[in-house]
């Protein structure tokens, strides 16, 4: 088990303070949306939030805008209706990560392969066959910059939206022109993973922090002797194609920076500004359960080079709660107009969280104080 021994520390409790319930209509629950639920992002009297079984986008009104104690009156945004995906419309993109940022939403694919399960009712050379079989989806390889209009006095996801005269329509990387894959192909640490499946330690996207033009992908793996990794993008409409996201290069050329951070041998699960500051949440990397903690990556979001990241510049803010095979952690933001409190969503809740009218609870941790 990885130990968190000796990193600074501002609180080395769990802090739950109290529960938010999330309400989720028939649709979700047929598409087990609520209990698969991966990313999740405050935003007013709103809350954005996705599960890895689909390629949608849920938005959830809070009953209080200032205070929620619950959110519903779920609507259900298509990726299909707004971007143009590499694969079918029906087929998960396996959406890891919400971040919102300026006039825009910004969603991630996992970018994984996955590898057959061995179900119960799977016997000797029909089990060990399905454990071989390795598959990719094309949906979970995008990145998308969807425009948020005011409509109805609720945040909305539309295809366009014009801004003081400019036009922004919905974009997307990873249709058109080379994929995050192709461009970690010949990284001398990433590429030997991508052909390995994200539970299995291969490059698996889980987390997204959006700060001006820099985007920033967390990886829950692979973990490299420890190091987990965080890359960090620019991407920009094409001028000749604005659905299209076209990567900016940095000052060496290079397409994306790559930060290493010690987070005890554990993996990213979600990332969310805070400031200057980027909090992580960090969990295993393999299919297992094990610690969960919120660390702080100080000035995260000011740094101007590649970063190995440890000592002071990461402290271990939060401990969170994790079950036996189930209760994992997935998904954090602010809530709204309080930048002392996270709101922390679960995949695979426990049955505890669960109510017979679709309802999910989520935690609301509180931050030690900077």
């Amino acid at each position: 088990m990885a130990s968190t021994a000796g990193f600074p520390c501002q609180g080395d409790r769990v802090s739950i303070e109290r529960t938010v319930r999330l309400s989720f209509g028939s649709a979700s629950r047929e598409a087990t949306t609520h209990t698969n639920l991966s990313a999740v992002r405050s935003d007013g009297p709103v809350l954005w939030v996705a599960g890895d079984e689909t390629a949608t986008i849920e938005r959830l009104v809070a009953d209080d805008a200032a205070h929620p104690t619950g959110y519903g009156e779920e609507t259900t945004f298509r990726l299909a209706d707004l971007v143009d995906l590499p694969g079918d419309a029906a087929e998960e993109a396996d959406i890891e990560g919400l971040a919102r940022a300026g006039d825009f939403l910004w969603a991630v694919g996992s970018h994984s392969l996955r590898r057959k399960r061995i179900k119960d009712k799977h016997e000797g050379d029909k089990a060990l066959r399905r454990l071989g079989k390795v598959s990719g989806q094309a949906n979970r390889q995008v990145i998308v910059r969807l425009p948020v209009a005011d409509v109805g006095g609720l945040p909305t996801l539309v295809p366009e939206l014009t801004v003081d005269g400019a036009r922004h329509v919905a974009a997307v990387f990873g249709v058109t022109g080379p994929d995050l894959r192709d461009l970690l192909a010949d990284d001398e640490h990433l590429a030997p993973f991508l052909p390995i499946p994200g539970k299995d330690n291969g490059l698996d996207v889980e987390g997204i922090a959006v700060a001006g033009e820099r985007v920033y992908l967390g990886l829950r793996g692979p973990v490299l002797r420890g190091w987990a990794v965080v890359l960090e993008l620019r991407p920009e409409p094409d001028p000749a194609e604005p659905g299209r996201l076209l990567l900016q290069p940095f000052a060496d050329g290079r397409p994306y920076r790559k930060h290493v951070l010690d987070l005890a041998g554990l993996g990213v699960r979600d990332l969310c500004p805070h400031g200057d500051d980027l909090l992580v949440l960090a969990g295993p990397t393999m299919d297992l359960d094990g610690p969960v903690h919120v660390f702080r990556w100080h000035r995260a979001l000011t740094a101007e080079t590649a970063q190995v990241v440890r000592g002071e510049q990461l402290t271990r803010e939060v401990d969170l709660p994790f079950g036996v095979g189930d209760d994992h952690a997935e998904g954090i933001g602010l809530l709204p107009g309080d930048d002392a409190r996270l709101l922390v969503v679960y995949d695979s809740p426990a049955p505890s969280r669960l109510d017979d009218a679709g309802g999910v609870t989520a935690d609301v941790v509180r931050l030690p104080a900077r």
